[in-house]
Formats: C-alpha cells, sequence, structure tokens
C-alpha cells in the first residue's frame, strides 16, 4: 500500500525557513522521479520542484529558484524541500508526488502559511 507521511508545515513569519519532508513507502522510491506540487486557495496547483530518482539532477519553478532546495535520501525514502526567504505569495498547500512511467502517487498535502 502507498502511503507518504508529509511533515513540516505551519505558520511562519515573511522572510523566514520551513523545511517539508515527505516520507514515502509502498513502492520503490528511488526508482521514482519526486515532485513537490503547492496550491493556494481558488489557484491552479503548480510545480514548484522535481528532483530525479538518483538525485542527479533538480528543476525549480522561477518564483523559487533560489530560495527553495529539493534533496532526497533514498536510503530513508524521504524527499524534503528547503524554503527560505518565504513571502506571502508562497502560502498553500504543498503536496509531494511520486512519478514513474507506470504510477502517479500523491501525498495529503502539508499547508504552509507566510504571515505576520
Amino acid at each position: 500500500q502507498v502511503q507518504f507521511v508529509e511533515s513540516g508545515g505551519g505558520l511562519v513569519q515573511p522572510g523566514g525557513s520551513l523545511r517539508l519532508s515527505c516520507v514515502a513507502s509502498g513502492f520503490t522510491f528511488s526508482s521514482y522521479i519526486m515532485t513537490w506540487y503547492r496550491q493556494a486557495p481558488g489557484k491552479e496547483r503548480e510545480l514548484v520542484a522535481t528532483i530525479t530518482s538518483a538525485g542527479g539532477s533538480t528543476n525549480y519553478a522561477d518564483s523559487v529558484k533560489g530560495r527553495f532546495t529539493i534533496s532526497r535520501d533514498n536510503a530513508k525514502n524521504t524527499v524534503y524541500l528547503q524554503m527560505n526567504s518565504l513571502k506571502p505569495g508562497d502560502t498553500a498547500v504543498y503536496y509531494c508526488n511520486a512519478k514513474s512511467l507506470r504510477n502517479n502517487y500523491w501525498g495529503q498535502g502539508t499547508q504552509v502559511t507566510v504571515s505576520s
């Protein structure tokens, strides 16, 4: 059974930092591209950052480049999103996603709120 445990979200002031974690189980984590998406109220879900299966390549949305860093630890079946210099516009539910040629799995999401 595929499961995700997402954590690290919460309320933070503008300029602050958070680190999201997504622990996966039920599939061969090291074979999957992992991606963080986010969805703000009234907006479509958007890609934030993605990392290849071995972690050798990453890609970011223009809006988060230079502020967010995606990483993974295949030994722990975990993907991370380090978020620095947070802005109110980063407020959203953040979801982890695992994708292969055959499968596409979603986490349940974790809320990030950036507000003073």
